[in-house]
Formats: C-alpha cells, sequence, structure tokens
C-alpha cells in the first residue's frame, strides 16, 4: 500500500425522493462543525476527484480531515498536493477482475482500519461498489454513495445484469445515496437500485455545482483568450464553431455528431468542429467515424484540456448528443458561458438543460434531430444570445458551489448525529468507530480476535452460494430489504446494527401470521443469523458470546447482569449450545454470565465444536424460549429473578 500523509490544516424531483437543502437540515450561524471527523473520497481513478475541487477547501474549514482514495499514479500524488490532503492509492480497474478486485478490497479495508474514519463517500461505480463494502466491513459509522450515472442504462445482456446488481450492493450498503440529478433518482428507483427513502438529491443537482464567478465568467478577458485560441487553431474571428466536450466514445454520441456535422459542412462553409477529450479503447468509435475526425481540415481535435473556459468562451453552440449521463458538467459550465446547448432527452441531460430555454433538447441516436437543433442556433444569433443569457442566469441561481457543499455537509451530520442511520439517540463519532480492547489477558483477546476474523472469512466465502440463494429466495417472497437491521447493545453496552435475513411480512398481526414458510424454514436451520458473520468481520460481534438483546433491555439490568457486555456479543454461545430456547430467562442470563466469569479460548473452541452439533440435530430451537420477548426485566436485587414477566411480542 503506497501512501503519502501530508500535513492538515483547517481551510476551507420526484414526491418519493427528498431534495436536500442547507435551509431544511442545519439552522443559521452554525459554525465548524466536522470537529477533526475523517472524511474518505473513494473514486476509481483520480481524474474523478477533479469534480471535487471547492468542495474539499470547504469541508477543510469546517474542520473536517479530509482523505483521498483512488488508483496510483501522478495525477492522485498531484491532486493531493493541490489541495492539501492525505492521499492513499488502491488499484482499481474499470474493467471486472475478481482477482484483482478482491485484493483491491481488503487493501481498502485495511486503510480504513486504519484511517479510522467517520464518513466514507464513494464515487463511479467500480470505487462506490469497494468503498461500501471495504466500509461495511470496517464499521465505518457513516457511508455515502453518489451515483454519477448509470452504464447499465447502454448495456445489454449479463452486462447489465452485473451492472445492476454491484449497483444495488452499493446502494444497499450505503446509508446515504446520493443520486445527481433528480432524472437520475427516479430512474435508480425505476431499476429497483435502491429503496427511495435512502435516496437524496442535492440542491438542483451536480456533483459540485459549476463556478461561475470566478472561473466560468465572461467578459473581456475571456473573450481575448478565445480570440487568441481561435487564432491558434486558424479560425477567423467571424466563423462559427460548434463545440464538444467529452470522451471520443460511442456513449457520447460522437457517431451521430459527425454524421449532423457532414450535413452542416457544406451549408456553413466557414463552421469549424472543436472537440475537446481522448480518445479511448473502451466504446471506441467506429473507424469511419475516427478516420473523418482526424482527416477533415475544419475538425479540430483538441485532446485533453484543462483551461475549458476559454474553450467554451471560443465556442458558440455546444453539442452533447450522448446515449446517458448522471448530471453532465459540460452543459452548466457552457451556460455560465453564456453558451447554448443543444443536448440529447436523456437521463441528466433533461437537468442540466432546459428545453427553448437555455438550450435544446433532442432525441438521441438522432443525427438529423441533432443537425436541425445546431442549425438553428448557427442561423439565428439572437436565440444563441437569449438562451445563452437565460443559462447563465440559472447557473448563478441554482447551481452555486457554496449551496451544494451545504446541502451536502447537512446529509454528513445527519451521520455525524446519528451514525446508524436510524432515529435514536446521537452516538459520538469517535466511540462508534473505536472497537475497545476486552479487559485482561491481552494476548488471548487478541487471539480470539483472529480466530473471529479467520472464522467469519471463512465461513463467508463457504456460505456465499447458500447466503446468495437465501438472499433471493427472500426478495422473491418479501421484496426488499433482504436484510432485517436491529439496533442492539454491543460491548460495554455500545449500540451497533446487527444484521439477519429477513423471515416475516410486515404488519400488525401475530408472529405465525406474517412468517413465511421460507422464514419458518431459515430459522429451523439458523440461516436466517449467517448475515451476522458480517458483523463479526467488522469487530461488532464475536463468534462466541452472549446472544445481544434489545437495547430497551439496558437500563432495566441488574448490576451483575451488566457483566453480560464485558465482553462481544456472539452468534453462539454457552446458553445456545445447552438448551437455547428450551431454557427459561432466568437459566439463560445464569448461563451467559457462568460464560463471562470462567471465558478462555479452550472454552470458545468446545462452543464451537459443541454449536455443531446442536444445529446438525436442531436442538434447542423451539421450546419455551422460542419467540423473541420484549417484556419488562425487573430491577431486583443480586440473587433474585431477572425476569418477571416476559410478553410475547415479535422483533424478528
Amino acid at each position: 500500500m503506497s501512501e503519502r500523509l501530508k500535513r492538515d490544516e483547517p481551510g476551507i424531483p420526484t414526491s418519493r425522493v427528498a431534495f436536500a437543502t442547507p435551509e431544511a437540515r442545519s439552522g443559521p450561524g452554525e459554525g465548524p462543525s466536522g470537529a477533526g471527523a475523517r472524511l474518505v473520497h473513494v473514486t476509481t481513478v483520480p481524474a474523478t476527484l477533479g469534480f471535487l475541487r471547492g468542495q474539499i477547501g470547504y469541508f477543510k474549514s469546517r474542520g473536517y480531515q479530509v482523505w483521498a482514495v483512488s488508483s496510483p499514479g501522478p495525477a492522485l500524488e498531484s491532486f493531493g498536493a493541490d489541495q492539501d490532503i492525505k492521499t492513499c492509492s488502491v488499484p482499481m480497474e474499470r474493467n471486472v477482475t475478481p482477482l484483482a478486485d478482491l485484493w483491491s478490497l481488503v487493501r481498502m479495508w485495511f486503510i480504513f482500519r486504519k484511517i479510522r474514519p467517520a464518513i466514507v463517500h464513494g464515487h463511479t461505480p467500480k470505487g462506490g461498489l469497494l468503498a461500501m463494502i471495504a466500509a461495511f466491513l470496517a464499521g465505518v459509522p457513516w457511508r455515502v454513495y453518489s451515483v454519477h450515472g448509470l452504464p447499465l442504462e447502454t448495456a445489454t445482456g449479463w452486462r447489465r445484469l452485473l451492472l445492476k446488481w454491484t449497483e444495488r450492493v452499493s446502494c444497499l450498503l450505503a446509508h446515504r445515496v446520493l443520486p445527481v440529478s433528480p432524472s437520475l433518482s427516479r430512474r435508480v428507483v425505476e431499476e429497483r437500485l435502491c429503496l427511495p427513502h435512502k435516496l437524496r438529491v442535492l440542491g438542483q443537482g451536480t456533483v459540485n455545482g459549476v463556478d461561475a464567478t470566478h472561473r466560468f465568467v465572461p467578459g473581456a478577458e475571456q473573450f481575448r483568450a478565445a480570440r487568441e485560441f481561435r487564432q491558434e487553431l486558424g479560425i477567423q474571428p467571424e466563423s462559427m464553431v460548434i463545440g464538444f466536450v467529452g470522451r471520443i466514445v460511442r456513449d457520447k454520441g460522437v457517431p451521430e455528431l459527425v454524421r449532423a456535422w457532414g450535413s452542416l459542412r457544406p451549408e456553413f462553409p466557414e463552421a469549424h468542429l472543436v472537440i475537446a477529450g481522448d480518445f479511448e479503447p473502451r466504446d471506441r468509435v467506429p473507424e469511419e467515424t475516427e478516420r473523418m475526425l482526424r482527416k477533415d481540415p475544419r475538425i479540430h481535435l483538441l485532446g485533453h484540456t484543462t483551461s475549458m473556459s476559454k474553450v467554451l468562451a471560443a465556442m458558440d453552440v455546444v453539442a452533447l448528443p450522448t446515449y446517458r449521463e448522471g448530471f453532465p458538467q459540460v452543459p452548466l459550465e457552457a451556460a455560465a458561458m453564456e453558451r447554448p446547448v443543444v443536448a440529447t432527452r436523456v437521463t441528466g441531460c433533461v437537468d442540466a438543460v432546459v428545453d427553448g430555454v437555455t438550450g435544446t433538447l433532442v432525441d438521441a441516436g438522432d443525427p438529423v434531430g441533432l443537425a436541425a437543433a445546431i442549425r438553428k442556433y448557427l442561423h439565428d444569433p439572437e436565440l444563441r444570445q437569449a438562451h445563452g443569457r437565460a443559462a447563465r442566469m440559472r447557473v448563478l441561481r441554482d447551481f452555486r458551489p457554496d449551496s451544494l457543499c451545504r446541502a451536502l455537509e447537512a446529509e454528513y451530520r445527519v451521520g455525524m448525529r446519528n451514525p446508524d442511520g436510524g432515529h435514536a439517540r446521537p452516538v459520538p463519532v469517535e466511540r462508534a468507530v473505536e472497537v475497545a480492547p476486552l479487559p485482561g489477558r491481552p494476548l488471548e483477546h487478541a487471539l480470539k480476535r483472529i480466530v473471529d476474523l479467520c472464522g467469519a472469512t471463512s465461513l463467508l466465502v463457504l456460505l456465499s452460494p447458500v447466503m446468495a440463494l437465501v438472499a433471493l429466495g427472500t426478495w422473491a417472497t418479501l421484496g426488499a430489504p433482504i436484510f432485517f437491521r436491529q439496533r442492539r447493545p454491543g460491548l460495554k453496552g455500545r449500540p451497533f446494527v446487527t444484521l439477519k435475513f429477513r423471515t416475516m411480512r410486515d404488519g400488525p398481526e401475530k408472529d405465525a401470521v406474517r412468517m413465511t414458510r421460507l422464514g419458518r424454514l431459515l430459522r429451523h436451520l439458523s440461516l436466517d443469523e449467517i448475515p451476522q458473520l458480517l458483523n463479526v468481520v467488522r469487530g461488532e460481534m464475536s463468534l462466541v458470546g452472549p446472544r445481544p438483546l434489545l437495547m430497551s433491555y439496558l437500563d432495566r439490568y441488574t448490576p451483575r447482569l451488566r457483566k453480560r457486555h464485558d465482553v462481544k456479543p456472539g452468534i453462539t454461545g454457552w446458553c445456545q449450545v445447552n438448551g437455547r430456547n428450551s431454557l427459561t430467562w432466568d437459566q439463560k442470563f445464569e448461563y451467559d454470565l457462568w460464560y463471562v466469569e470462567r471465558w478462555s479460548l479452550l472454552l470458545d473452541f468446545k462452543i464451537l465444536a459443541m454449536t455443531v452439533g446442536r444445529v446438525a440435530r436442531k436442538a434447542g430451537i423451539e421450546g419455551p424460549g422460542y419467540r423473541c420477548w420484549s417484556g419488562s426485566l425487573a430491577i431486583a436485587p443480586e440473587g433474585h429473578a431477572a425476569v418477571t414477566d416476559m410478553r410475547a411480542q415479535r422483533s424478528e
């Protein structure tokens, strides 16, 4: 793992999807709220980090310690030096490479365990997937995933299915999912990739807004630079320029752009086509298209360009005939420079361009319609100016970077107040990420953690086919979500969110009515508790220990019963191998306390071996304690009965 450390310094819709605004979540006049919390951004490639410029400084000024994790290379080092933040490199391939991806996941998990961030924010499909899995396994208390676009929109066959499930996993493991546009939010819901209550659109959308007051400002200086730029390309001041900014690939509609240019070229003999972007090996344009781009003397290929303000100022109309987007940045930057945009009527573009007001929308894959829209602007300078001015006014009103940063911070604050994403009382971030050592015998406790980690990881690998089948069965019978989550007390009573496969439908009916046939089978075979192996990997549970009960019981424990929380809760325990649900509650508590007072590694191995036999025989599954009770625990003197009344009230 290559890692460069630099000194930190404080510095700078649909009805079912919520729109996050600063006013809705943070009061006026609130001061810095980061309080040293560590924020980690993860992207597949360092180039994507460029979208976060300005945002990094804002969060540093608010007291956050900001890190960036991305693929290694000079670009990552340069970004870290430019933003004065810490960076860690993890090789990540855009393609599906199972072994390499697994190694990247392990390395990222180690980084998160070392950094102990309060917030992990994942970007792009591969980077977001690895970030959400690694952060989940590392127990990061607040996980945010930004959906910048959906490659599955133009994918087919097995690739579409794979992309769909990777997005579902990322959304499943994230506490908050941030699509970058309202139309993208609608598409996420339509594709059933994420539960609507997790979705937030920051302001009117985009990743980071547009700096229309300093960087993209139409004025004398920018237009002087634009004239000089035109002279370098051999373009006369009176000539019309059609512009395109983006990767030169099929998905961006470059073949349609070239065909539209072919019909416009003879009609406007003084016009030029300027393209800023690189050819990419993935999703290459047809050979004929590439040949025309390279041979036409009135087509200017700029390659990768950093001085976008002068390039956009040199254009008269900007074309973006893309097949799919999240929220394209180019139309907003062009709008800030008072340039109208001709874009396609696809996800993201419909939010970036107001048809007939700031630009024109055409159907994707339609070179004739694209040429007609561009032709209209080339013939009508007043229309170009009117749409350009309206576009800049919209950018200044709706896409200011500071407003987007405040809206994003409001979402971060939700996690800072309540790391598990629920509505319970806040838990301090530093305490939430801390994994406290067990008291006494540090060497044995360290070995116990190693056994837990190795055992849980091995079982997850071995049982992954079973988990996949159970997940599909649960999805088919109960729908989303697949997992049942509930806050339970862990070591020293600290809350964590335990995972199980769902076994019952929602509703006011009795358990027997809500329990599905599959759920009854999962309970009978103890398969519903397999996901708790993830809690073990994250360090919230152990393979062996007292079973975690409900948070509401904590204030009813006697001093002796509180010793149950001197060790981590377990998937199995001394109580489970000595009767499980056939025991009374007094007996269960006594078995748990006996284990805590006599714990040893040898005892753990004995319990694990006994568990295998009990599960094979299905012993103790049903009995007086078959239901999960939530009655009242007596506050009794030590030695008296701990339970006076346990009423049957199922909580999964």
